[in-house]
């Protein structure tokens, strides 16, 4: 084992790195107990005045209660139908053998490569044909499966021992019995890190919203935040406490997941 004298270099690096990461929410903290004219103020203030009114204040200027709800309901739907959807996809290019697959999961793989940008205009003409704007159908039906999710399960499919699943077929399990009672259960892990990937990509998803939802009571909290800047004055200690509330959910889902996220990924791809 190295000495301790030999680890304070390792120990200096991970400090500095810690405090580059907590630097920002620090600073949001901070900014969050301001008032509008010492946040835009030269020299900046490093200290809070403690106006613990701009959290109330949030709940008065946005719809933030609504808006929180409509951000859980967006996040809950994707993380479902993408756990479910993508688990069915990634086990049949793992395990399952048919013409084509390969190509079918090149295809797949080459919609990483592109923008999301690139589809958004043919995304909202879709929406917009099926008259749903302004709708939480709207803003969760692109995001219900991902390319991205089924090859991440689809590796961690291919790391499962081959023997128990011949096991399985040995004591006359079908195809989808297979997958639900044994792989699935088995692939736990890689399905609760990508369930954890996909809650922090739907909560924090503005764009897609931004360009379908017009209306302040169907907005997720990521664009009712957003309406918070203005063209000429934007309420900076107001957007720091809507900010901070917002990102509390997903520091609690991260701090009750993170084992099962590093073990997910660790374990995806070993094979």
């Amino acid at each position: 084992m190295p000495s301790r004298q030999r680890l304070w270099p390792i120990h200096v690096i991970l400090a500095v790195g810690a405090a580059a990461m907590v630097a920002p929410f620090l600073w949001q903290l901070i900014t969050s107990l301001q008032t509008t004219g010492e946040t835009t103020s030269v020299p900046p203030h490093f200290l809070p005045s403690w106006q613990w009114s701009n959290y109330s204040q949030v709940f008065h200027d946005t719809k933030f209660a609504q808006q929180f709800m409509n951000s859980v309901s967006q996040t809950v739907i994707r993380v479902l139908a993408q756990v479910l959807f993508c688990s069915m996809a990634a086990y049949a290019f793992a395990r399952l053998r048919f013409p084509g697959r390969n190509a079918l999961f090149l295809l797949m793989l080459a919609v990483l490569m592109v923008p999301s940008q690139v589809y958004l205009l043919p995304q909202y003409q879709l929406v917009q044909n099926m008259g749903l704007l302004n709708t939480l159908a709207g803003v969760v039906l692109p995001g219900l499966f991902s390319a991205f999710g089924t090859f991440m399960l689809r590796q961690f499919f291919m790391s499962l021992p081959d023997e128990v699943e011949e096991a399985a077929r040995l004591d006359g399990a079908g195809t989808f019995r297979i997958f639900w009672s044994v792989m699935l259960p088995l692939a736990k892990p890689g399905l609760i890190s990508m369930g954890v990937l996909t809650v922090l990509w739907s909560w924090n998803d503005l764009l897609w919203p931004l360009v379908v939802v017009n209306d302040d009571s169907k907005m997720p909290l990521t664009v009712g935040l957003s309406t918070l800047q203005g063209e000429h004055l934007t309420e900076y200690p107001l957007l720091m406490a809507g900010s901070l509330l917002a990102s509390l959910p997903m520091i609690l889902v991260f701090l009750a997941a993170q084992r099962r996220i590093t073990e997910g990924i660790a374990l995806t791809g070993t094979k």
